[in-house]
Order: C-alpha cells, then sequence, then structure tokens
C-alpha cells in the first residue's frame, strides 16, 4: 500500500492497514529506537509498543497529516519512558548492564565507538541526531514529532551535535563523519 494511501485509511482501518504501516516503517522506527535507546531488543520492544499505540490510538490520527511523523512521534515517547524507567530501577536497584556480547553483527546499526559516545547524550539528544543525520529529517517534520517549534530544535540539535564532537574527539574516535559534523 502507498504511503498517501496509507495516511488516508489508518484512522479508519483495521489490522490490515496496520501490518502495511509495520511493513513500511517498521525498519526505520527500528534503526530510530535503537539510536535512542542503543539496545537492540529494547529497541524493538519499543518499535513493538509503538505500533500498538498506534493502532489503539489510530482514531486520533487526523487525515492529511503525515503518518510517519505521528509513528516517529510515538516512538520518540516510547523509547523515552524506556530511558526513564531504566534509570529509575538503575537508582533503586543494582543492575548490572546487559552483556550485549550475544547481539550478533546484523543487529547492530552503530559501531561501539560511535555507541559509547552516543550514550554520553540524552535520549533526546540521540533522537534528534538520529532524526536529522540519518533520516533526513526537515526542522518542520520534526516539529510534528517532537511538538517544538523548529527554532527551538534547531538549537537543541546545535547543542546536541556539539556535544557529540567532543564526545568522539574525547574517545580519539576517528571518524570521516566527524569532519562532516563540524
Amino acid at each position: 500500500m502507498e504511503e498517501k494511501v496509507l495516511e488516508e485509511s489508518f484512522a479508519q482501518g483495521g489490522e490490515y492497514e496496520l501490518e502495511c504501516a509495520i511493513e513500511l516503517y517498521g525498519q526505520p522506527l527500528l534503526r530510530y529506537c535503537h539510536n535512542i535507546i542503543c539496545d537492540y531488543h529494547k529497541a524493538q520492544d519499543a518499535v513493538q509498543v509503538t505500533f500498538i499505540k498506534a493502532y489503539n490510538k489510530r482514531k486520533s490520527f487526523k487525515k492529511g497529516h503525515s503518518l510517519s511523523g505521528w509513528l516517529y512521534g510515538i516512538a520518540y515517547n516510547t523509547c523515552i519512558d524506556i530511558l526513564r524507567k531504566k534509570r529509575r530501577r538503575k537508582i533503586l536497584f543494582f543492575i548490572p548492564e546487559a552483556n550485549n556480547n550475544t547481539e550478533d553483527r546484523f543487529t547492530n546499526f552503530i559501531s561501539e565507538d560511535l555507541k559509547k559516545a552516543l550514550l554520553k547524550l540524552s535520549g533526546g539528544e540521540r533522537a534528534l541526531i538520529f532524526s536529522r543525520i540519518m533520516d533526513e529529517k526537515s526542522y518542520k517534520e520534526l516539529e510534528l514529532i517532537y511538538k517544538v517549534s523548529a527554532a527551538t530544535l534547531r538549537k537543541r540539535y546545535e547543542r546536541a551535535k556539539n556535544k557529540l564532537i567532543k564526545a568522539l574527539e574525547k574517545e580519539n574516535i576517528c571518524c570521516k563523519r566527524l569532519e562532516e559534523f563540524k
């Protein structure tokens, strides 16, 4: 199903429209969530929760709006909730970090060095960096996702980008993309 047709039918649709949305946006949302959470399996959970929320709230989706932007907004909020829950659990209980060695190379969208640098940013900063660089979203599109003005997003992006550059430099990560950031 084409994106425009899906946007028109999603609010009144059923499981078929949900399957089409999963097929169309599932992988990009998984990459997006993985870059925010930096944990592949939790990112899979986040995407699953995103589609469940989208299906349950589909009647609130307005025709003529971007389904992609709406789904990214739900995914962003879901990832932030997961990160908050993880932080609360760490504060209350001692929870050792999961051993990521079991993840095979196909489940890792980012290198370990970049992951280490990205973990120095907040979840919101990682989401914004990913949205601008990997998904090449405009500030206008990001307004729908983050519900913040384009000017504010531009400023937040600049701060997050500079913070990432410093983290990459501190880790002595030699990266061609580092030059692109500057």
